[in-house]
Formats: C-alpha cells, sequence, structure tokens
C-alpha cells in the first residue's frame, strides 16, 4: 500500500534516525509502484507518462470536451488575446513533424519575459524547436525571437541585431545577470549544446557558454539560476531529460522495441519518458570571473537515478536564508534539495512530502508554479501534471514539510482532463491573494480522434484564490483570452504594459504564441519593486524575499529564475493591495543574509530598491 500524506508528515516530524528509516519506507513504496510484475491497470508499467485511471469525458453543454470548451457567455472578461495587435504572431514555433512520433517533438519550448535593454519594460524571448532534417543540415533551422517592447502597445523583432536566434532544439529559458553588470544574460537548454547569451548591454549578446564551461549536450530542460552559497554570484542549475539518439530513435517495431510497448490508454503513441535512460542533473557553480565549475556530484545534486528532470527552481523553503531547489521530474518522484549552507544539498524529496502526491504516488510532473497562497509567510509550490492526474497543491506546513491540499483546496479535479505545462502564482485582480494561472496542451496529437474528454489543443485554466484555503475555476468567457485553444507549452507572466496588471505570454508548440493581456478593471491598489541587490548580493537579487504589510494584511513575495515550465517570468515583484491606499511595512530579507525595511510614499507605482539604499531612481 502506498504511504498516504499522512505518513509522510509523520515521518518528517520524527528524529533523524527515524527519518531515515521513514524515507526507506516510502522508497521501498515507491519502487513497488514501478515494478511492472504488479498489476495496476490504472498505470502504464511499459513506457509513456505515469498518469492516473482513465476518466469519464467531461464535456459541455455542446458536447465539446472542456478542454476545448466550458466557454460563457457574458462571464465577466479577465484577459483578452491581444497577439496579433501586439505584432508577436510573426513568430511561429515549430518542433519535428505534426505526427509526434517520437518523444524529442513533443516537449515545445519556453519563453521569457526580461528588460533587455534597461529601458524600465518587458521584452519577450520566444525560444523555439527544430526539426530532424534541421539537426541534419538539411534544411533551415528554426529561430528563436527577441521582441522589443515598444512602450505602445506592440513589439519589434530584434533578433538578428541581439544574436540571439539559437537555431538550435530548444527546451528553457532561464534569465539571471550572471556576472553582477547590472544586465539580464539568457540561458539557454537545448538537445545539443546550450547557450549562455552574455549581455553586451547595446542590445547585443554574445554566446560564451563554451568559454564559460556551461554549454553541456545531451538533452537539458527548465534550468534556474540562485546563489545557493551565497558568495554573491549566481550558480545554474540545469536538469537533464532523456537520453535521446535522433540517428536511432525509439519507435515501435524498431530496435527492438515490441508492438504494444508504447501505448496510453490502449493507443499506440510515441515512447517515453519510462523506459528510456535519464539524463543527469547538472549545478555549475559560479568562479566570479566568467566560468562555471560543475559541481553536481559533489553538491549532492547530480540525480543519478537518472530522472526526467523538466523544470526547476532555486527558492528558500525552509526559510533559514539559503536557497533550496525544487525539481519537477517526469513520471517519476519529485525532487526536492535542501541546502546544507556547506556547498551541498539534502535530498529531503519523500520527507518533505514532495516528491509524491497525497495517494503517495508519482506524478508526470511537467511546470512549477512559486508563492505564498496562503499568507502565512512560508513559500508554497504548485504542479502541473499529465491529463487523468490532477495537479498538485503543495501547502507549505513549514521546516521544509508539504502537504497535498489539491482537493482540499477544490482544484484538483477540475484540472484532471487538462494536461497542465507552464504555470505561474499572480494576483490578476489585485485583491492581495495570489491566484494560479496553468496553460494546458496534449502531447499525443491522436487525442482528437478519441473519445476521451482531452484535446490537443486547450484553453487555459485560472483558479481564483477565495480565502487563502479554497480556489475557484474562472469562467472563460466567450470569446476572451480565456476561451483561447491552444497547444500551450511555456508561459510566463508580468506587467508587460507597466500599468499595473499581470500579463501572460504563452509558447504554443507548432503555432504562433499567444499574449493575454489583463483588463481588469476595479479599484484595488498595488505596488511593483524591482530589486537591486548590494555588494554581497547578486546584482539582479535573485534569492530576495520581500514582505509587504498593507491593509491589515502581509504578504510573501519571492525573486527567482526559472520555474513555470522552461520559462522565466518578471523578476519584478507585484503586490496587489485590495483597497488598501498606504503600505504600512516592507520587509525586505536580501540573498546576502541582510535584512531592511524601506517606505513606501504611495501605491500604484513601479519602484526601484537597492540594497541598503532603499528607493532609487529606476
Amino acid at each position: 500500500m502506498p504511504f498516504s500524506r499522512s505518513h509522510q508528515l509523520r515521518c518528517v516530524s520524527r528524529i533523524t534516525a527515524v527519518q531515515a528509516i521513514c524515507a526507506i519506507l516510502l522508497l521501498n513504496s515507491a519502487l513497488s509502484r514501478q515494478n511492472p510484475a504488479e498489476k495496476e491497470p490504472v498505470r502504464n508499467q511499459q513506457s509513456g507518462m505515469s498518469t492516473g485511471s482513465a476518466h469519464a469525458p467531461v464535456k459541455d453543454t455542446l458536447s465539446r470536451p472542456i478542454t476545448a470548451g466550458g466557454f460563457v457567455d457574458g462571464a465577466p472578461v479577465i484577459f483578452i488575446d491581444v497577439t496579433h495587435t501586439a505584432g508577436i504572431d510573426r513568430f511561429h514555433h515549430r518542433s519535428g513533424g505534426p505526427e509526434k512520433r517520437t518523444i524529442l517533438e513533443t516537449p515545445g519550448s519556453g519563453v521569457a519575459l526580461l528588460d533587455y535593454d534597461n529601458d524600465g519594460w518587458l521584452d519577450s524571448y520566444l525560444l523555439n524547436g527544430s526539426t530532424f532534417p534541421a539537426l541534419k543540415g538539411k534544411e533551415a533551422p528554426p529561430r528563436a525571437m527577441l521582441l522589443h517592447n515598444d512602450h505602445d502597445g506592440t513589439f519589434t523583432d530584434v533578433t538578428e541585431k541581439a544574436g540571439v536566434a539559437n537555431e538550435r532544439w530548444g527546451f528553457g529559458v532561464a534569465i539571471g545577470d550572471f556576472d553582477n553588470d547590472g544586465w539580464p544574460d539568457i540561458y539557454v537548454s537545448n538537445f545539443g549544446k546550450n547557450r549562455l547569451y552574455h549581455n553586451n548591454r547595446d542590445g547585443t549578446f554574445t554566446d560564451v557558454a563554451e568559454t564559460a564551461g556551461a554549454a553541456l549536450g545531451g538533452w537539458s530542460t527548465g534550468a534556474t539560476w540562485g546563489d545557493y552559497d551565497r558568495d554573491g554570484y549566481l550558480d545554474l542549475f540545469v536538469p537533464g531529460y532523456v537520453k535521446f539518439n535522433p540517428d536511432n530513435p525509439p519507435i515501435v517495431g524498431k530496435g527492438g522495441i515490441p508492438a504494444g510497448y508504447c501505448q496510453f490508454r490502449g493507443v499506440q503513441v510515441m515512447c517515453g519518458p519510462r523506459g528510456l535512460p535519464g539524463e543527469n542533473d547538472h549545478l555549475f557553480h559560479n568562479n566570479g570571473d566568467g566560468t562555471f565549475t560543475d559541481v553536481s556530484v559533489k553538491a549532492g545534486v547530480a540525480d543519478a537515478k537518472g530522472y526526467y528532470g523538466f523544470s526547476s527552481v532555486f527558492v528558500d523553503v525552509d526559510d533559514d536564508g539559503w536557497v533550496d531547489l525544487a525539481v519537477a521530474n517526469d513520471s517519476v518522484p519529485k525532487y526536492l534539495y535542501r541546502n546544507k549552507h556547506d556547498g551541498t544539498f539534502e535530498d529531503i524529496s519523500y520527507l518533505s512530502g514532495f516528491a509524491l502526491n497525497d495517494d503517495g504516488h508519482e506524478q508526470a510532473a511537467m511546470g512549477i508554479a512559486v508563492g505564498d497562497y496562503n499568507s502565512d509567510g512560508k513559500v508554497d509550490l504548485y504542479i502541473t501534471n499529465f491529463s487523468d492526474d490532477y495537479n498538485t497543491l503543495y501547502r507549505n506546513e513549514g521546516d521544509a514539510a508539504f502537504a497535498d491540499v489539491s482537493f482540499r483546496a477544490g482544484i484538483a479535479t477540475l484540472t484532471i482532463p487538462f494536461l497542465g505545462w507552464g504555470t505561474g502564482f499572480l494576483d490578476y485582480d489585485n485583491d492581495g491573494s495570489l491566484d494560479i494561472f496553468v496553460a494546458n496542451g496534449h502531447v499525443y496529437p491522436g487525442v482528437d480522434l478519441q473519445d476521451w474528454g482531452t484535446t490537443w489543443a486547450q484553453r487555459p485554466l485560472l483558479l481564483r484564490n477565495l480565502d487563502g484555503s479554497k480556489f475557484q475555476e474562472v469562467p472563460a468567457a466567450t470569446g476572451s483570452g480565456l476561451a483561447v485553444v491552444v497547444t500551450a507549452r511555456g508561459a510566463a507572466f508580468g506587467d508587460l504594459f507597466n500599468d499595473g496588471h499581470i500579463d501572460v505570454i504563452l509558447n504554443n508548440i507548432d503555432s504562433t504564441p499567444t499574449l493575454l493581456r489583463n483588463v481588469v478593471k476595479n479599484a484595488n491598489h498595488w505596488i511593483t519593486l524591482k530589486m537591486l541587490g548590494g555588494a554581497k548580493s547578486p546584482r539582479d537579487a535573485i534569492g530576495a524575499k520581500v514582505f509587504v504589510t498593507a491593509g491589515g494584511a502581509r504578504q510573501r513575495g519571492d525573486v527567482f529564475s526559472g520555474g513555470s515550465y522552461g520559462s522565466s517570468s518578471d523578476q519584478r515583484l507585484h503586490f496587489g493591495l485590495g483597497a488598501a491606499t498606504k503600505v504600512d511595512r516592507v520587509e525586505i530579507h536580501w540573498p546576502s543574509g541582510a535584512k531592511e525595511e524601506i517606505a513606501i510614499p504611495a501605491v500604484d507605482r513601479i519602484y526601484t530598491v537597492k540594497e541598503g539604499k532603499g528607493i532609487v531612481a529606476p
């Protein structure tokens, strides 16, 4: 029998010796579920994704699958689709062929929001995939696109000038100022060698991955930047997914793979990730001189099990002032590593309750959202998963113990037909409570031929925070941004128009992107803080925690890089204030360990805050 969450939490609370016993029991429980001899029909033990049992189709009043229907006439409009008017539909993503015969073609790519030219407006970087002919040099490879924000609701393609086309099979992008020069740099995770685009501070970038020692190879996914050893320089974690040979891809009937080995609900599909060898993960220590040293094994985060990593994030989950590391793995247990303050990490995945869901099962995790949704001062985590399974909300119970509260929060069942990817906590209506956005899209195009209640292209989900314990789906108003039906993968969140509302950009596989502008109109107030670290912190303040008290409520915001699915969001911290017209207190915990309080002169403003200096000119 799998261990329940209550058993896991009891394990967490015991002394060290008992913790070790609990960990072994939990691990044995997980391994027993992966035994092909175990007669558990709801889980594909041959190849494919770890998912739940087949569910009855959920359809709307027009008999459409709920993943591509359920629109509500007259519902409040939260987002509008401004993709075309903004000019970003000039980008078109490609990833292999339309049939998706191999696993390399299915995950799609991330997207980043960054102010690459430091003009105070968010620009966008959309990663592209590739094709097998392009890998062999038989056709021009698809190109990534950097879009400059023109401050008037439109964007200009500056890829050529900037030199960031990538022209490799791209999966993840993470933004961080690795050399502390005040300008954001771009790390791109590819199939093949990765890129580290150094910002030249003149609108151009130079790929320094090879000279920096961070190029890798194989198949890398959603990376994250963070100063794990608190030396003032950003380090880099890069998860690996699957070992894949494009000259000998895993296809049924070839290479010894028997018929019937790769199936989903009895239908033949592409093979993997289960049954395929996994890539290792890598931690690169920043040497402070433009180079990095791979310390993965020494630090204890190399992933010797060869799990299938998709997304990652450095964030301080136990509030000891040192960033920890969470990794979303596909179809195997998730990782949570606790920072030991000595250059190494402790694997607390099982002890923390984060490795599995409440039923003690591994899930096919895709994306990670980070935020304090219940305003208790502790950071919580939300994980998107495969269809026929629910997305998982992990509430931080303190001391790095997490509880799966998805069903209690009222948001588990409604996510089951959807296949989630990019995700984030955001306060879409500025009421002071963090809501959840989920980008969705299937990996098997053939689902459209089946009556399973799920679809290849899917609409996004917006979950409104009701009271810090319950969420409710926001109706998708007909014709609005929540009613777009797209093949979403990467998702990034930020105030693209500097109007105090959080917008969303989606990178859709084999399609144009989607830009959703937040058009909520109410009387709620807000502040946004751009954090600048001092001499002993990373310049972009990744790892900083900010607590804002206003209207009797205290909120937490964390500066982080990565997360979502292979994406990087606005690193400015946005706080909705509800009806409050003043901020009572702002407490800042800088990555260096310094603590500081500042006064906010007025609401509905964007402020730049420098460590030790308070509010400064932008």
